[in-house]
């Protein structure tokens, strides 16, 4: 079955593109491959933010390059910033802090998913205010990133709640903040005006994130079943959220034109096979861009530009199966490896004498 192979070109020529989300199963690349289309980005962007919502914080690891709550710019680039966030460790910030903030912390704890919803809405204000042309999100696993793209409406059924309490108990919080002394930044009206201004916030970037021309999401995943159970998953939600994808990343691959010897990586051939035919089957009329398997971990900015020409063009193995010069090769090591084994049979022999 002959398949079309995709790219990302059409990710990094759609100008209008103001957020790029990456997603996908735990342990399928990730990081790597939104580090790798945030470099390719910066090539055509003005300027370009790369954020990481995945407690995991492994940009740093893949740019080997410490980053922060605050936008750092990437070695080696003059229009590449990247800084990491972590919804639980900001909350902890904000409920440390005295006054208003600390009072308004422990009342949305008692709302499920409030306490990120506002940790994204701070982030996202503070995203708002700093002119990048093009953002992109490095996602936590599957369920963390469907809680992200709930938050909007997690903020509403918090704000519902106040004001619930609000009609039950009257100025019952205005009063208590009057008898104690405590100001008008503590009042019930100053708490719901910050949540609502957080609200504001985050169904504006909400309108983005349905906006085709503004906003798209990268299916990450490798071949196997759980990974194709998952994008299926993640793709249906996004739908059901009006966000677009149309694009997947299909990674660690073992090409079946290459060179194989090896039993085991024949068997993993067969089966990865069966998974990418079921890609193809379910996802015609997505950019699928399949990358190899590599001997090894994909980290510093070198090795991520190494591999980012295979995000351009379709990765073609070294030796074909079958050509002149893949059997060539494979008899050099047939005779590499022979000579190896009467090495070692000579020196079991003689120790065997010995003995």
């Amino acid at each position: 079955m002959e398949m079309p192979e995709g790219s990302v070109r059409n990710v990094l020529e759609q100008e209008s593109l103001k957020w790029v989300f990456v997603g996908g199963k735990g342990g399928v690349g990730k990081t790597t491959c939104s580090s790798i289309l945030s470099i390719l980005l910066a090539e055509v962007r003005q300027s370009v933010l790369i954020i990481s919502t995945d407690p995991a914080h492994n940009l740093s690891d893949a740019f080997q390059q410490r980053f922060t709550k605050i936008p750092t710019l990437v070695n080696g680039f003059s229009n590449l910033y990247a800084m990491e966030v972590d919804p639980k460790v900001e909350n902890d910030e904000l409920a440390s802090d005295d006054g208003m903030d600390g009072i308004l912390s422990e009342l949305t704890n008692a709302i499920p998913g409030v306490d990120e919803a506002m940790s994204f809405a701070e982030m996202l204000k503070l995203v708002q205010t700093m002119d990048y042309s093009v953002i992109v999100f490095d996602t936590a696993p599957t369920g963390h990133t469907l809680r992200l793209l709930q938050f909007p409406s997690t903020l509403e059924k918090g704000l519902e709640k106040m004001m619930s309490l609000k009609n039950k108990f009257g100025g019952l919080i205005n009063q208590a903040t009057r008898l104690f002394g405590l100001g008008d930044e503590f009042s019930e009206d100053a708490m719901l005006g910050k949540l609502e201004g957080m609200k504001d916030i985050i169904e504006k970037v909400n309108r983005q994130f349905k906006d085709p021309d503004m906003t798209t999401f990268v299916c990450v995943c490798i071949p196997e079943f759980l990974s194709l159970y998952e994008t299926e998953r993640l793709v249906q939600e996004l739908a059901k959220f009006d966000i677009d994808s149309h694009n997947i990343i299909i990674n660690q691959v073992i090409f079946d034109e290459e060179a194989v010897e090896s039993k085991l990586l024949r068997a993993r051939i067969k089966m990865q096979q069966k998974y990418i035919d079921q890609f193809y089957t379910l996802y015609e009329d997505f950019n699928i861009t399949k990358l190899p398997l590599l001997p090894q971990e994909v980290t510093g900015v070198q090795a991520l530009k190494a591999l980012s020409r295979h995000f351009l063009t379709p990765y073609q193995p070294r030796l074909i199966k079958g050509t002149l010069e893949e059997l060539e090769e494979r008899v050099s090591i047939l005779k590499s490896q022979l000579r190896e084994a009467e090495t070692e049979l000579d020196r079991l022999r003689k120790g065997k004498q010995k003995v």
